[in-house]
């Protein structure tokens, strides 16, 4: 759904010619366009969409297929029977969940097992210094289930990537398309804010860029496979891919831990896995 699939597009350009040399993911289930039945987990827009991931992406299969959200309006059994039959067609050859609360995440490795299906072998949350929430309950239940862990947003939207600091001018190009997630006067992004100047001071001591220390969090927890950047510009990459080697010792993640406990989301509101009752009022009430 990123830009309406031009960014398969762009990976199909990058990736041609050298295809074996790489592991290829790509996701389905987010609306593309405005039509209703062109989204949502069941077997018909799994197996169309999947089509229309290969041609844009230029390839006959893809080595990771995601189900970007938890759909409530399909079951478990429809979506991973399609997802099995894909796998067995030779069109994906794994596939895996992403953003999904802990309790579903284990009612889909229980429906797998019931119904003799493929299961999820990977999950994909959010997850950073400033929002630790999935500790408490996902990365548990992915561990116990041995699942591997691609975690997204470990910058924090920016806010760890050393653009957001006290005094200084938040960027245009974060303001106008999160202008809430910045809005400096909600108490809330103060609170992140605060937590970022000493973070920041933990990384000076450390010897590092904040960039390091926050993606260094993140790999270091056992159950974390591997994070996902998203550089805008090649700085932004070069910045990020130096991280890659960075191992943080104990006594900076527990400097870390006094700063944001573990567990804690300092955003709350903000994250993707809440489950719909709570959020209309309509499924909460007879």
């Amino acid at each position: 759904m990123y830009s309406a699939g031009e960014s398969e597009k762009m990976v199909g350009k990058a990736i041609a010619g050298r295809r074996e040399d790489i592991v290829l993911a790509t996701k389905a289930v987010l609306p593309m366009g405005d039509e209703r039945n062109h989204q949502g987990a069941s077997r018909r827009w799994l197996v169309t969409e999947l089509d229309n991931s290969l041609r844009r992406l230029g390839v006959n299969h893809v080595d990771l297929y995601q189900v970007h959200r938890w759909d409530p309006k399909t079951g478990d059994e429809e979506t991973l029977s399609a997802l099995t039959d894909l796998q067995r067609a030779g069109k994906i050859r794994y596939f895996g969940s992403s953003t999904f609360p802990a309790y579903r995440i284990v009612q889909a490795q229980w429906a797998a097992r019931e119904h003799h299906l493929s299961r999820y072998v990977t999950e994909q949350p959010g997850y950073s210094i400033l929002q630790r929430g999935i500790e408490t309950h996902v990365l548990p239940v992915t561990e116990e289930y041995g699942m591997g862990v691609l975690v997204w947003s470990p910058l924090a939207s920016g806010w760890l990537s050393g653009a957001v600091r006290e005094g200084r001018e938040i960027s245009t190009n974060r303001s106008a398309v999160l202008p809430q997630r910045f809005d400096l006067t909600r108490p809330v992004n103060r609170a992140r804010l605060e937590a970022v100047e000493r973070l920041a001071k933990v990384a000076d001591q450390a010897g590092l860029s904040l960039i390091q220390l926050a993606l260094g969090f993140v790999v270091a927890h056992p159950g974390v496979t591997s994070a996902i950047v998203g550089p805008r510009t090649p700085e932004h990459l070069e910045s990020q891919l130096a991280a890659a080697d960075t191992v943080l010792p104990p006594d900076v993640l527990d400097a870390i831990d006094e700063i944001v406990a573990p567990g804690t989301d300092l955003a709350p509101e903000e994250k993707h896995d809440t489950p719909p009752a709570l959020l209309d009022p309509s499924l909460r009430r007879r």
